[in-house]
């Protein structure tokens, strides 16, 4: 099968390589479209920790089953969606319910969608793989894995229609907040440096659209704010537009080492909650499934064009460009 393999920071090999076969309760999907994402971008620009070079890359897909190792409902030619990874159900943290904490949930990952084929493990299989309706398209069931994220960081706040709410980077992450936001009735305002994504974020329901330069710290502040970017200097900024008792999640994950620091007494007085997130749990998974097979979403919109995978440098090249917001890798 064909492959396609990081070799290095901006350097994409087309391999051939082994098809994989499935042992009990594991699946073989034939990939029908894999999409990229800023996690795979990060990785083809100066490699990622968690994506090791040479090896082969992606990890957003849907796709139809080819071959069963048995001892699982599935069977050759349906049609599948799943996430990369799932809980051990077994460590600490996964016994108290905290799966997406999980102190294997990263090492047991599989990657590899830029392929012909992927092999699923029975662990992902048993939780994470879900039956595609055919009302929903192949490209659409591939955002499971990123939605499910965006579900995980949004749950348990008690977002309300009217709700004021703050977008930090309109990148696809960032946009997909604001779909949810927008779906659960908030009024939301989109920052971005890049003029394009913000016309974008207009396009896709945006209350506003702003450069950074035009938020101002202070009264009356943002209910909730979501940071998409994962810059130090963005995360200490954030805060800084909250209102009182507001809630900032700081999605975007800085480098390793990176430290940042807040006004303490605007955390203590102004009770403003600060929160990280990580991941997803199965639940987010099965919600972020629910959206998506509801429809009316509209994912679809943050798909900027179509690429074959012989062709998936051509993708990679047009975003480290900062051209379009996500592609789809249609073996």
């Amino acid at each position: 099968m064909k492959s396609a393999f990081l070799l290095a920071p901006q350097k994409i090999e087309l391999r051939d390589i082994e098809i994989p076969r499935p042992q009990k309760g594991e699946l073989l999907v034939k990939i029908k479209t894999a999409l990229t994402c800023g996690t795979d971008l990060k990785a083809f620009m100066r490699g990622h920790p968690v994506i090791p070079m040479p090896g082969p890359f992606g990890h957003e897909f849907s796709g139809v089953v080819e071959e069963t190792g048995g001892g699982t409902p599935y069977m050759p030619g349906d049609a599948v969606m799943a996430v990369h990874s799932a809980p051990c159900l077994k460590c600490p943290y996964c016994k108290k319910g905290l799966h997406n904490l999980c102190e294997s949930i990263m090492d047991t990952k599989v990657i590899g969608a830029f392929s012909e084929y992927m092999l699923l493990p029975a662990h992902i299989v048993r939780h994470n793989v879900f039956y595609k309706p055919k009302k929903l398209g192949f490209e659409e069931a591939a955002f499971l894995e990123p939605l499910s994220c965006v579900v995980h960081g949004m749950a348990g706040l008690d977002i309300k229609k009217g709700d004021n709410a703050l977008v930090i980077g309109a990148g696809p992450i960032g946009l997909l907040h604001l779909l949810l936001l927008k779906r659960k009735g908030a009024k939301v305002t989109v920052s971005d440096i890049k003029r394009a994504k913000l016309l974008k974020a207009k396009l896709m329901g945006a209350k506003e659209a702003v450069t950074p330069d035009r938020l101002e710290p202070g009264t009356p502040g943002f209910d909730y704010i979501f940071e998409c970017t994962g810059l130090p200097q963005v995360w200490e900024a954030s805060a800084g537009y909250l209102r009182k008792g507001g809630t900032l999640i700081l999605f975007g994950g800085c480098p390793k080492g990176a430290k940042v620091t807040y006004d303490a007494g605007r955390l203590h007085y102004g009770e403003i909650t600060l929160k990280g997130v990580f991941h997803f749990r199965p639940s987010d998974v099965r919600e972020a499934y629910r959206l998506l097979t509801e429809g009316g979403l509209g994912v679809g919109r943050l798909v900027s064009g179509r690429y074959p995978l012989k062709e998936i440098r051509k993708a990679f090249e047009k975003l480290l460009k900062g051209e379009g917001i996500k592609y789809a890798i249609v073996p």
